[in-house]
């Protein structure tokens, strides 16, 4: 049986089948295709069918580096998926836009709201992707370029074409986009403090939740993360930071923050849990991270673009009552 693939998953199978790669997946990697079409398979079940030889591109093994292509015709053994998930998966994500920052007909950027996930997965059934997929039925294609924490707000790029989500991807790999920002840290940051650059480190903890930490300059397990902080406005007990990363670490923005001793307000993971007690009763119930402005190449014209997201109604409504004199702290 073969099933062209292009913007939507098939169903799960318990037989061989035959994929034909449309032209929207033109230029995947093999796992990513695999993963994407293989909804509700565990990432590590795909691996081990790539590894194992049971995956085959025009007959011939394939590693999952691979780049698909048009008409590449992807064989895939049989595979399960657990009923509970098979039933998620029956039931679609409910169709949603979001505030548009800017859109042609190669990129969209959207200013996504705190407390949505960008894509489905780890207990989320579905995201932002998923909802905009659905709200679009007849888009071609609608691709993350790159990822934003889900209780983060701020500008978030979808590609629409295959070609543009290559490039703009590239531009983040190779650190030609300009990411800030804006975060409201606990206590005086201290202005001289500028550049934090230390390796970061993700863990797993007994429950298994994803946690990161500051490790050493020659920790082996250590991926080098860059931050540069520039202090914007000083509150009563608060600090007001633009921060730019030179590099896109996981939680990057909120470690390091924290490893200085100036965590970011309301931060659930990293920060002060009692003080977030205390600022859920003054307004604050979200963390205080919104990725403001992003700058970058357009994919087709190769202009320079800046978008600038504004803060979210609930985060300039705590910034004006942290510039009262007699706020409480």
């Amino acid at each position: 049986m073969k099933q062209i693939i292009g913007g939507r998953p098939p169903p799960a199978s318990a037989e061989v089948r035959f994929l034909v790669v449309g032209e929207e997946s033109a230029g995947q990697r093999l796992d990513n295709f695999l993963i994407r079409v293989l909804k509700g398979v565990p990432k590590t079940h795909v691996y081990r069918i790539i590894r194992s030889g049971e995956v085959r591109v025009n007959k011939g093994r394939a590693g999952a580096d691979t780049r698909v292509e048009e008409g590449d015709v992807v064989r895939v053994p049989p595979v399960r998926i657990a009923d509970s998930v098979a039933a998620k998966a029956d039931k679609p994500a409910p169709p949603r836009e979001f505030p548009i920052l800017l859109e042609d007909d190669h990129v969209l950027a959207i200013d996504k709201p705190a407390g949505v996930a960008v894509h489905g997965g780890s207990g989320v059934s579905f995201g932002v992707i998923e909802q905009l997929r659905q709200a679009r039925p007849a888009a071609k294609l609608l691709e993350l370029v790159h990822r934003l924490d889900r209780e983060t707000s701020g500008i978030l790029l979808v590609a629409k074409k295959r070609s543009a989500l290559t490039k703009l991807q590239e531009q983040f790999r190779d650190r030609e986009t300009g990411k800030t920002y804006l975060a409201l840290v606990t206590g005086a940051w201290p202005a001289s403090k500028k550049v934090i650059d230390q390796p970061l480190h993700k863990y797993l903890q007994a429950d298994g939740e994803r946690r990161v930490k500051v490790v050493a300059k020659d920790d082996p397990d250590g991926m080098r993360a860059i931050s540069v902080v520039k202090v914007q406005e000083k509150l009563q007990g608060f600090t007001l930071l633009e921060v730019t990363i030179k590099t896109g670490r996981t939680h990057q923005i909120r470690v390091h923050l924290a490893s200085a001793g100036h965590p970011i307000a309301g931060d659930d993971k990293y920060g002060d849990f009692e003080l977030n007690k205390v600022l859920g009763k003054q307004g604050l119930k979200r963390m205080f991270l919104h990725a403001w402005r992003l700058q970058f190449d357009h994919p087709a014209t190769a202009e320079r673009v800046a978008l600038l997201a504004p803060l979210p109604l609930e985060l300039q409504n705590f910034i004006d009552h942290a510039r009262l004199p007699t706020a409480p702290v």
